[in-house]
């Protein structure tokens, strides 16, 4: 099988272009990438190192989470949150077109890296990264994390395993997914001038936090769409 290819180009207020090719592992959907010669010392594990990390300095000398986005902190360390920017994403299925702000097309962008670069925190979400939905919104974003998490419980019930209906997995690993947010974004505001590396991680936290509080509520704002397979 090829790799999975999803291309970002940034088109800038300036109209300098930025162009990330991501490449995924078809079967791991790990980041196919090189790392970078000479990390910065902010990629180092023990750097603003994550409370939950299950990862040890000893064998890991540089956090893979910072590793993924190395390149597009030095890219956009000149550009601020609220820039306005063209995004094109290019994937084998479709071409997506769309006027935004930097941070918003950042955070698509740091979304799909982190959840293939290995972090054991994010790998849950690579089922979302192989059907990679760019600029998805909040609600988007709840809708596809919630179908991924009860579709992975389909597979475990077929395997034999108790499925988690009451989706407390899913809280838990959003949960945890808060506390790698919060060490991210310490790094990246001593590893960046500007803003929009920051602010981009804080846009995936919006969404982290919605959905423990949405599944509280026992997604009853979205069960209205439900109706015609509860009435049957």
């Amino acid at each position: 099988m090829n790799n999975v290819v999803i291309e970002y180009r940034f088109r800038l207020s300036d109209d300098k272009t930025e162009e990330f090719r991501v490449e995924l592992d078809p079967a791991k959907l790990n980041l196919v990438a090189e790392v970078p010669e000479n990390p910065p010392a902010w990629t180092e594990l023990d750097f603003h190192q994550c409370p939950n990390c299950p990862l040890d300095k000893d064998s890991h000398r540089y956090c893979p989470l910072a590793l993924s986005i190395v390149d597009i902190v030095e890219h956009f360390d000149h550009v601020l949150s609220y820039d306005s920017i063209h995004l094109d994403v290019l994937t084998e299925d479709r071409h997506i077109s769309q006027q935004t702000s930097a941070q918003m097309g950042l955070s698509s962008l740091m979304g799909l890296l982190i959840a293939t670069s290995g972090c054991p925190h994010t790998e849950y979400f690579k089922p979302m990264a192989r059907f990679h939905l760019p600029l998805a919104s909040r609600d988007e974003t709840i809708y596809r994390a919630v179908s991924t998490y009860l579709l992975a419980q389909y597979f475990i019930h077929r395997e034999g395993g108790e499925a988690d209906f009451k989706l407390e997995g899913l809280k838990r690993i959003y949960d945890n997914i808060q506390e790698v947010n919060y060490s991210v974004a310490e790094r990246l505001r001593a590893a960046s001038k500007a803003d929009s590396p920051v602010n981009a991680i804080v846009i995936l936290d919006t969404y982290a936090k919605a959905i423990p509080f949405v599944i509280e509520d026992s997604l009853e704002y979205i069960k209205y769409l439900f109706d015609p397979y509860i009435k049957k």
